[in-house]
């Protein structure tokens, strides 16, 4: 009896050490390590674009626009300082359209285009021809006014012109930048015809008509309208009206690839033309 008391016991204790030895298994993470339960914000939009010539300038509520206003009837600045004329008249209408305020910038003519490049304008109307040459700087809208030349000569001239080569060899003056100064040299004194030192650049036509006036000059060449003008204001004559010098019809210029700004001014001016608003403001500035 008493021995298999002890083996019992021995039994049981032997039992507890293997207990003990063997403990509890390791305890394990109820839950995964935690993730981010969203992913990296990412931009919700694209990067914002640049806009158009036109958005900005109904933005800022303007139409800065560039002329040279010793050109009239088309555009000069009346004794009250205000700037008058075919032209700036024109040009408000179109401001008028487009729904914003427009502000004019005299300068001289032939530092249009490069203001118009550098951004000091937005656009540029001053009786402007849209030339070849212009038209690798800038772009053009559609013309509003088809252009004639005119040649005119001191009141008391006896000079007779029946075509624009009869000018050859004579003392003439354009002014600077335009398209009958490039007439000029390269039909009169590239070909021979007239000594380069026989031709003055000026940078206003008034100045021009001056010097014609005051016998410095034989001959101006300018636009039929402003050169019947100064000639009225200066008792100059008109010795030929011709279209042989011209290169097409006057335009406004506008920043090279502002294309949207160049479909909503066509726009515009054809609509001008047709509501009869331009036949209008001819008729109010003499236009023929």
């Amino acid at each position: 009896m008493q021995k298999q008391t002890l083996i019992m016991l021995a039994f049981i204790a032997a039992s507890l050490v293997m207990s003990a030895c063997g403990g509890a298994p390791a305890a394990q993470p109820t839950q995964p390590t935690a993730q981010p339960t969203q992913p990296t914000a990412q931009p919700t939009q694209p990067a914002a674009q640049t806009d158009g010539k036109l958005a900005q300038i109904r933005a800022a509520g303007k139409l800065i626009v560039g002329t040279s206003a010793d050109y009239p009837p088309y555009e000069s600045i009346d004794e009250n300082g205000n700037f008058v004329g075919f032209d700036m008249d024109l040009i408000r209408a179109v401001g008028e359209k487009l729904g914003v305020e427009v502000e004019i910038r005299d300068m001289p003519f032939d530092s249009l285009i490069a203001s118009l490049q550098e951004g000091k304008i937005d656009a540029v109307i001053a009786a402007m021809q849209a030339t070849a040459e212009r038209e690798e700087k800038v772009d053009f809208t559609i013309p509003y006014r088809m252009t004639k030349d005119a040649f005119i000569g001191a009141g008391n001239t006896t000079i007779t012109l029946n075509k624009p080569e009869d000018a050859a060899g004579l003392t003439i003056g354009a002014q600077t930048g335009t398209v009958q100064e490039g007439w000029i040299q390269k039909n009169l004194v590239a070909t021979g015809l007239t000594p380069a030192d026989k031709v003055f650049s000026y940078e206003r036509a008034d100045q021009a008509a001056l010097d014609l006036a005051s016998g410095r000059l034989q001959l101006v060449l300018m636009d039929a309208e402003p050169a019947l003008e100064l000639a009225k204001q200066n008792g100059l004559k008109v010795l030929l009206i011709t279209e042989a010098t011209a290169e097409g019809g006057k335009s406004i210029a506008i920043p090279e690839g502002a294309s949207d700004l160049k479909a909503e001014l066509d726009r515009i001016i054809q609509q001008l033309i047709d509501d009869g608003t331009v036949k209008q403001l001819q008729d109010k500035h003499g236009l023929p």
